[in-house]
């Protein structure tokens, strides 16, 4: 029996869904909103067969493979794949497309048939940044995904919601143009845009470093933008405030995760020389996302705002792993070293996932409230903990997670990527104090949000909904669950940064 395409369903299934959206008459917004439901959920109980059909005893190797000729007088492939760095990454976005789809009509009461086809659009374009393995068919997914979003902030966006729409699809743009640039050079090089097997041939090996350079700082720019990383970033609190919830979440839990994904699957293994020569600038802009990102979060009296630096600050601790994988190919001699940098990139991945259930799960919290208060102004809240426990409850056992709390998700990601970076460069020990200013940010928040007294405007708010515990609570019980057993997460990513690792030291030690 012929094997089911189960990457291909999952990738196509929410255009699908998006078609049956767009011949539905705009007034039935109840069958629009039913048509979301179930090509998003059938999408995530399709990717739980991913879960669960995973071998990672297989060591990184790409598994559920389809690949068929494309365009076949250019070598372009519609080839898909998933490991142990890219099969999470599918199974979240899944995950938090259909909790964003769950909560939309709480807050989306217009335009409701464009919204929810574009939010479908962007499931696949998502989904196919991680499952291409086909440079055109990634920038094709890479582009796609760029313009639902700017539709979903230009009209269901804040007041300034044009500029900020604006400012995220230019400075994507510009990083999307270097990128195509970077593959063109490649494809004159070795003649195919297949990415595995451009890994293996490593075709600019032998070119000048000059060219290895360029070519790497065209992937670096377009996914660096995408992070964001430092002095990239300053779309990105623009990009929140103004989206509506939703985006927001999607915007934070996975469009972020695209850039640092590429960094790890295409820069490391396929330009490991040009890497090195970068390294120690990737630790140094780490570190600045890090503490920097900390600090100005904790200067905000904007709650969406806050959260949305706070992104900076979580994601320059996926950055501080990945320079350390990057670091000089003579350690390799060195074991010790070696297993430190596979550490360095655990943690580089399961922040990337764990910053997508917290994260997540904050941005749906700030909905929430606004929906009720109509303000995020953390100067003008105070004692909710007594009108709406189960919010406070559960706004608070996520910040104890964004600190990094022992035994919830976000500890783990922070702790293999400090850990695993420290035994390749001392000074990413200074990473700590990022984390120091994170807990006072978010301890404050807390203090500010649902303790003291409660303010008479807010005797008669309502505790959260139906819709809303639904959309948290997956968020609630997985950021517990890999919290407290960590190989969940672990048994999968491992051997696929083990295989990263091993690829370039192979280049290393030619």
């Amino acid at each position: 029996m012929e094997k089911v395409p189960l990457l291909s369903l999952i990738l196509w299934l929410p255009v699908v869904g998006m078609v049956f959206v767009l011949l539905t008459p705009k007034e039935q917004v109840r069958l629009i909103r039913f048509w979301a439901h179930l090509f998003t959920g059938a999408v995530l109980i399709l990717s739980f067969g991913l879960w669960f059909g995973f071998g990672p005893e297989l060591h990184g190797m790409m598994q559920f493979e389809e690949r068929y000729d494309w365009v076949p007088i250019l070598g372009i492939r519609y080839h898909l794949g998933v490991d142990g760095l890219s099969m999470p990454l599918v199974v979240l976005t899944a995950l938090l497309t259909f909790l964003s789809i769950v909560y939309s009509p709480t807050a989306i009461h217009y335009r409701e048939k464009e919204y929810y086809a574009l939010f479908l659009l962007l499931e696949t374009g998502m989904i196919g940044v991680f499952v291409a393995l086909d440079f055109v068919l990634f920038y094709v997914f890479w582009e796609v995904s760029l313009v639902p979003m700017y539709f979903l902030i230009g009209i269901w966006g804040g007041p300034k919601r044009e500029y900020a729409a604006i400012k995220f699809f230019l400075y994507t743009l510009v990083g999307s143009v270097a990128m195509l640039l970077a593959i063109l050079v490649l494809y004159f090089h070795a003649g195919t845009f297949d990415m595995v097997e451009l890994i293996e041939k490593k075709p600019l090996a032998k070119a000048s470093a000059t060219l290895q350079a360029l070519v790497w700082l065209g992937f670096y720019l377009a996914f660096a933008i995408k992070v964001p990383v430092f002095p990239f970033h300053t779309w990105l609190p623009d990009a929140h405030v103004e989206a509506p919830t939703a985006g927001s979440v999607i915007l934070a839990g996975i469009l972020l995760k695209m850039g640092t994904y590429g960094l790890v699957r295409v820069n490391l293994p396929l330009l490991p020389e040009a890497s090195d020569v970068f390294w120690s600038m990737m630790g140094i802009l780490a570190l600045v996302n890090i503490i920097y990102g900390s600090l100005v979060a904790m200067g905000q009296d904007d709650l969406k705002k806050l959260i949305a630096y706070s992104s900076i600050g979580h994601m320059g601790f996926v950055m501080l792993g990945i320079a350390a994988a990057a670091k000089d190919g003579g350690a390799f001699a060195d074991a010790a070293l070696r297993s430190a940098k596979v550490t360095a990139l655990n943690g580089a991945t399961w922040t990337m996932i764990a910053h997508g259930l917290m994260t997540g799960a904050m941005f749906l919290l700030v909905g929430v409230i606004y929906e009720r208060v109509h303000h995020r102004d953390l100067n003008r809240f105070g004692g909710l903990w007594a009108q709406m426990p189960v919010y406070g409850s559960i706004f608070s056992f996520f910040a104890m997670a964004e600190l990094g709390l022992p035994g919830l998700a976000g500890f783990w990601g922070e702790f293999f990527s400090v850990l695993g970076s420290f035994r390749v460069y001392q000074w990413a020990g200074f990473a700590v104090i990022g984390i120091v200013i994170t807990a006072a940010y978010f301890l404050w928040t807390v203090q500010r949000m649902f303790l003291g007294e409660l303010r008479e405007e807010y005797r008669n708010l309502p505790d959260m909904n139906l819709q809303e515990h639904i959309s948290l609570w997956p968020l609630v019980v997985l950021t517990f669950l890999v919290g407290v057993y960590p190989p969940i997460l672990l048994r999968v990513i491992q051997p696929a940064m083990e295989h990263i690792v091993e690829l370039m030291s192979r280049a290393w030690l030619l």
